[in-house]
């Protein structure tokens, strides 16, 4: 079963005040670290890149422009897939701590039969639902995880979930709209998502082996 990757890049980066997958990270920039695991794990990788950025691609990886949020963004990368390909995984390039091991849970399971595989961890503080700046209700935890990238869908059932030009923060979502099979796969919590600053120098610490 071919499997490619489609890595979002296209974001602006608001809160955290700059395009931050081209920031530094180690050595690297954190989209070219976020690529290269997803070179690693998968047959082929698509970029979604912001209109008007230019980016050294590697060979054989694919480059998108992206749209106006990241679904469309997703959409553009889809659209560029070749017609062989069985299984796609779906990775934010503000994540660039995702290990191999991960890809492969993810990408395993939808091989296994699921329409999708999604990384999650236990939420471990206390949920509480606020209108107002006042609390409403604690929300009970026991069966909350919180939800990372890499995702991986079957091909057929990603473009499904795409067909109607849905909107949502992660493509799973629209998965389970339609009725699918989604998953949960064990997370890592040094898969971080880069959102600030602190983000950053927190994933610069855990790259190079210094407690955080």
């Amino acid at each position: 079963m071919q499997t490619w990757a489609i890595v979002v890049a296209a974001g602006g980066g608001s809160r955290f005040g700059a395009a931050k997958q081209f920031a530094r990270l180690g050595d690297v920039s954190v989209l070219d670290r976020a690529v290269g695991v997803a070179r690693e794990s998968c047959d082929g990788v698509v970029v979604v890149l912001p209109a008007g950025r230019d980016w050294h691609a590697p060979s054989g990886v694919g480059v998108a422009i992206g749209g106006a949020t990241r679904s469309a963004s997703v959409r553009a990368g889809l659209a560029c897939l070749p017609d062989d390909v069985d299984v796609v995984v779906v990775h934010d390039a503000a994540r660039p701590l995702a290990s191999r091991g991960l890809f492969a849970r993810v990408i395993g399971t939808v091989r296994a039969g699921a329409d999708a595989a999604v990384p999650g961890l236990p939420v471990a503080d206390t949920v509480k639902r606020v209108r107002d700046h006042h609390v409403v209700e604690t929300v009970p935890r026991d069966d909350l995880v919180a939800v990372q990238t890499p995702q991986a869908f079957r091909r057929s059932v990603l473009q499904a979930a795409h067909a109607g030009d849905g909107l949502d923060t992660d493509d799973a979502a629209l998965v389970e709209a339609m009725g699918g099979s989604v998953v949960v796969v064990e997370g890592e919590p040094r898969n971080l998502k880069l959102t600030l600053v602190d983000d950053l120098e927190l994933a610069q610490a855990l790259i190079g082996g210094a407690r955080a």
